[in-house]
């Protein structure tokens, strides 16, 4: 299962969250290598769930935390009703001490599926001080 396009998106800690504008449901891959507020966590799923991203693949610092926030993000976006089979948001936390970088990538490439909907665009969510496209795009392509 090839994913047809990837976009690198590098958000420093706390930074403000930009408005990803109008696009199909798609697959986040959040590295995050720098902690956060919890606030700003919370704001950001928010923001995930609400851009379209109904898949959510979490590694690196609290990657817990970051899957339990987007499970709560997709649960408030829909009322905490039962979400239509085009709303529902499914979670994984990687966590960095039992997998790779690498196998993140190649599980979201190779194994992650949605039951309901085709999620042919990656958005790799990169939370750190400073960016490192050219090495995650990279280290991506590999997997």
């Amino acid at each position: 299962m090839q994913r047809k396009t990837i976009t690198y998106l590098h958000l420093p800690p706390d930074a403000d969250l930009p408005d990803l504008g109008a696009r199909p449901p798609f697959l986040a891959i959040v590295l995050a290598e720098d902690e956060v507020a919890e606030m700003w966590l919370w704001d950001a799923a928010r923001w995930l769930v609400a851009s379209g991203a109904r898949y959510v693949q979490a590694w690196g610092k609290d990657a817990a935390a970051w899957t339990e926030a987007v499970d709560d993000a997709a649960l408030e976006a829909v009322d905490y009703d039962d979400a239509p089979d085009d709303r529902q948001v499914l979670t994984a936390a990687h966590d960095p001490a039992d997998e790779d970088i690498d196998e993140v990538f190649w599980f979201a490439k190779h194994r992650a599926a949605h039951p309901f909907l085709s999620l042919d665009a990656v958005l790799i969510v990169h939370v750190a001080p400073a960016p490192r496209k050219d090495d995650i795009e990279a280290a991506y392509a590999e997997a």
